[in-house]
């Protein structure tokens, strides 16, 4: 039973619930800015209804908007963002009906639609973003786990990669 008079709780707030698409629009405002950052340019930014933008909008072929970042043009992945979700773990991989494999499989519909590489940035609560793609995309030098045709990588290893594993074309 909860003591309702626990002294070491006078005078304290009580912790405020953060609203889950709260926390998944500042996460994608992060990504976003890490990808600016890194890349010196201000064309990422997050996606106008977090990617649904382009399903639910009538729009001609070149402005349509897929994922949850919009990236330059010449950049080579569709990004979708999750934050949170920690009930995932190791044992998610194996479970084929788990939320991280409905996001792998959301990754790549929208990276198929839009004729690009799915890249899924994933962020549990205090930890580090992982980075999910198809296996065949990222140097196998750098440290992932693999699964089935896909690796999981730390984010900020993969930000260390040449340009031309990022753009089409570098400008």
């Amino acid at each position: 039973m909860k003591d309702e008079y626990d002294l070491k709780q006078l005078g304290k707030k009580p912790k405020k619930r953060i609203n889950s698409r709260n926390k998944g629009n500042s996460f994608e405002r992060k990504a976003a800015k890490i990808l600016n950052e890194q890349f010196d340019t201000d064309e990422f930014s997050r996606t106008p209804g977090s990617g649904a933008f382009a399903t639910t909008h009538k729009l001609p072929e070149h402005l349509k908007i897929y994922g949850d970042i919009i990236t330059p043009e010449k950049f080579k992945y569709t990004i979708e963002c999750k934050k949170g979700y920690n009930k995932e773990n190791l044992y998610s991989l194996f479970n084929y009906s788990s939320d991280l494999w409905k996001f792998i499989q959301q990754s790549e519909e929208e990276a198929k639609k839009s004729k690009k590489d799915p890249l899924l940035l994933f962020q549990q609560d205090r930890q580090f973003i992982l980075a999910i793609t198809r296996k065949d995309i990222f140097p196998e030098e750098i440290d992932h786990v693999e699964f089935r045709n896909y690796r999981m990588y730390k984010f900020t290893d993969l930000l260390e990669l040449d340009l031309n594993y990022w753009f089409s074309e570098v400008w």
